[in-house]
């Protein structure tokens, strides 16, 4: 059966068809969210790699993004692009006054780290354009070295932006609970733990955390009811003589 499907994939195209083989085989678990959530939808670096304004416009969106909800995050970006004259560049970006910034919804400490972001690519002291052939280690000391930008956002860099196949976010509460529902654990799962399960995922972490986010996603299962006690057949009481 993974022969077949395997061979169908790639005849479809589909650029993670060796990692969807492999992480069939690695956990049957994994392969049944597989065969529920479908195709991943991670970016491939070989298919379609971003350029460095791309990188930078993500970078920013992602900055914005932290500790909102999709649809306010949403809203703010939408709001410091239209301030920008021209394309969302870190130039354009840093002729912005702060409070032009502060005023579109940016928090103080985005507004001082969106600029960090701009001023370090402005100087090159941060190459985005060097990113794609660094490793991903030395990706997330650059990126985290950014007012702003911690481990996490650089590992989301790593896996929607630059397509790096084999990164584990053990610190994304997603993924958490992604693996506590694949592996039916009692709690949250530690960072060492999920990186002993994952051991056999490797090098394609990234697409088993995806799927782990879908397996997150998954509505869970209603208990089932427990049957109704049968009810006890009345009997009458015998009748006391006199």
């Amino acid at each position: 059966m993974t022969t077949k499907r395997t061979s169908q994939t790639k005849r479809d195209g589909d650029p993670h068809a060796d990692a969807i083989a492999h992480l069939r085989a690695a956990d049957e678990r994994l392969a049944a969210v597989i065969d529920r959530a479908g195709p991943c939808r991670l970016r491939h670096a070989a298919s379609n790699a971003l350029g460095p304004d791309d990188l930078f416009v993500a970078l920013v969106e992602a900055i914005v993004s932290q500790q909102l909800s999709p649809k306010a995050s949403d809203t703010i970006f939408a709001r410091v692009r239209a301030l920008v004259d021209g394309p969302l560049e870190a130039a354009n970006l840093l002729a912005l006054p702060e409070e032009k910034l502060r005023g579109a919804g940016l928090s103080g400490a985005k507004t001082r780290s969106v600029r960090d972001l701009a001023d370090r690519v402005h100087r090159r002291e941060l190459a985005l354009d060097a990113l794609h052939a660094m490793e991903d280690d030395a990706v997330v000391a650059s990126l985290s070295a950014v007012r702003g930008i911690g481990r996490w956002t650089a590992e989301m860099v790593l896996m929607f932006q630059l397509g790096r196949p084999d990164v584990l976010p053990v610190g994304d509460l997603g993924v958490q609970k992604g693996f506590q529902r694949v592996f039916r654990l009692r709690d949250l799962p530690k960072p060492d733990r999920m990186e002993k399960l994952a051991r056999p995922f490797r090098p394609y972490r990234s697409i088993a955390s995806w799927y782990m986010w879908r397996a997150n996603e998954e509505p869970l299962a209603k208990p089932k009811a427990k049957p109704k006690p049968k009810a006890k057949k009345a009997t009458a009481k015998p009748v006391k003589k006199r």
